[in-house]
């Protein structure tokens, strides 16, 4: 759990902006994205593969 603890005179849009960012350290909003909606699992499986793939070509480019 995220817990965000207020630093002096920190003002809420800051502490917000401090809370945004753990979030996205910690992954929760990629989580949140992904279970959002239902996947089948053939289109998990060509999402996978297609990042795979993506991923290898950008390794063979350099």
């Amino acid at each position: 759990m995220i817990k965000v603890k207020s630093r002096g005179n920190e003002s809420l849009e800051q502490m917000l902006r401090r809370f945004k960012k753990m979030c996205e350290k910690e992954g929760l909003t990629k989580e949140i994205k992904r279970t959002a909606y239902y996947e089948k699992p053939s289109e998990r499986r060509r999402r996978r593969m297609r990042k795979t793939i993506k991923r290898d070509q950008k390794v063979r480019a350099f």
